[in-house]
């Protein structure tokens, strides 16, 4: 890995190196946590956990090939080169800080409330046209997560596409002083983490945190139908470009058209004000996922494509080309059933938009619908909303399982307009009795925060 020698890890991370002097300057070949995926002349990073303290791994791991280790404590077996450091969790983000600086790559940042994984990998699609390009996996955007995204990159890569989540202030400050990104995405201000954040002012004020982490001559690409975003008229002379169903964005579409659970279509429109291309390009696209959402998803990719110049068709191809990954509106097909699998997080807003794509279902359209975590004193007022939200649509099912959910199947029920509406207390008695609430035909959107594990509940759909 390019300038990773252990000579510079050590000085880095302010370490104290051990071990043999010829292997000083000596480069690793790869970097890990998981002593499960330790290559030959890896670097080994023990983590301690809630759970597992990962230093009692370490003579494993070396005995299984890796050059060095990190040890926040002294090492009795000296016969390996091991770097003395006070945090193995500090070292990590200093050492991949370190490593980013020196690819010179680009690196788009996105983040926002809802809709940053999809988002990022529409961009990362669009981006993949004409760069050799390197996304975030499932869910490591975070401070463990991002450094061990960018230990993917070798130099071969061109660019780089980094989802970065938070749910407190301060976390923004310290994943941008790792990414220091040349374009902040930022899809939305959402209600998410208000246990923490507050309101959707504090979720303004650390979202935003990345733009200090900004490169000079970055760009900021933000949603103009946000009213918190549409706020943001420049930061140190950059002018953002803004996105939106409106025609006041630079980036906007219309001839909007539903494809059912198929995707949507839409004819986009890119206003470049200045330059050669001054004017107004446009180009029709179908979106291979449902829902308006996913519209948004589209005009940030064009946008971000835009800046880095990809021609219309690349852009096209690129949204087109775009698939859906598990647990975020990942349609599953079985024998009986149409399952929707959405689970992988939920939110206010993001449990809106689902609902309005189950519309387009055919059969039975079945909503089971968990907790939403990390919303503070306002979650059961939040749930409500949802619940009443879901009485609104035409669903013939609406099913809310756990504590919180409780709320929206009492607020459900008022507002109902004559679908039934079921309540299961947890999980477990939800899947215990899904075969007396579903039938052969059905269309089934399965949505809950995380921490719920609703993943179970659509394994067991696909065994119905």
């Amino acid at each position: 890995m390019k300038n990773l020698t252990l000579k510079n890890i050590t000085q880095v991370c302010g370490g104290e190196y051990h071990g043999q002097k010829d292997l000083y300057e000596r480069e690793v070949s790869s970097v890990t946590t998981d002593s499960r995926k330790v290559e030959k002349d890896a670097l080994f990073i023990p983590i301690v956990g809630e759970r597992v303290d990962a230093h009692r791994f370490i003579p494993q791991v070396m005995a299984e090939g890796a050059l060095a280790t990190l040890s926040e404590r002294p090492l009795e077996d000296e016969s390996h080169p091991w770097i003395l450091v006070s945090s193995s969790l500090e070292a990590v983000k200093k050492i991949a800080a370190f490593y980013l600086e020196g690819l010179h790559i680009p690196v788009v940042g996105v983040t926002g409330s809802v809709g940053k994984t999809s988002t990022k990998e529409t961009i990362a699609s669009v981006l993949s046209q004409r760069y050799r390009t390197l996304k975030t996996l499932g869910n490591f955007n975070n401070e463990l997560g991002l450094p061990l995204t960018v230990f993917r990159l070798r130099e071969s890569d061109e660019i780089a596409v980094l989802e970065m989540g938070i749910s407190n202030f301060g976390e923004m400050s310290r994943l941008g002083e790792i990414a220091r990104p040349d374009t902040c995405v930022i899809t939305n201000i959402g209600t998410c983490h208000l246990e923490f954040l507050g309101d959707r002012d504090g979720v303004f004020r650390a979202k935003t945190e990345i733009f200090q982490y900004l490169k000079p001559d970055g760009h900021i690409v933000l949603n103009g139908d946000d009213d918190k975003l549409i706020r943001v008229r420049e930061y140190q002379g950059i002018q953002p470009v803004f996105f939106g169903l409106g025609k006041n964005a630079q980036v906007y579409c219309d001839q909007v058209q539903s494809r059912g659970l198929k995707g949507m279509s839409c004819r986009i429109h890119i206003r470049e004000d200045d330059g050669p291309a001054a004017g107004e390009r446009t180009f029709c696209v179908d979106i291979p996922m449902p829902g308006r959402h996913m519209l948004y998803n589209a005009l940030a990719a064009a946008a971000v494509g835009v800046i880095y110049g990809l021609t219309d068709g690349e852009i096209q191809r690129g949204i087109e080309q775009q698939e859906s990954i598990s647990g975020r509106f990942h349609m599953i097909e079985t024998e009986k059933l149409l399952i929707v699998d959405d689970c992988y997080n939920a939110s206010p807003m993001s449990m809106k938009a689902s609902l309005d794509v189950l519309q387009d279902g055919s059969g039975r359209r079945v909503a089971i619908l968990g907790d939403m975590g990390e919303l503070g004193e306002e979650a059961g007022e939040l749930h409500r909303q949802v619940g009443a939200y879901a009485g609104t649509r035409d669903l013939e099912v609406c099913i809310c399982a756990g504590p919180l959910a409780r709320h929206m199947a009492e607020a459900a029920r008022e507002t109902g307009s004559g679908g039934q509406v079921i309540y299961e207390p947890d999980r477990d008695s939800l899947i215990k009795n899904l075969r007396r609430y579903i039938r052969a035909g059905d269309t089934v959107l399965v949505k809950a925060s995380h921490f719920m594990r609703f993943e179970e509940v659509v394994k067991a759909l696909q065994e119905l």
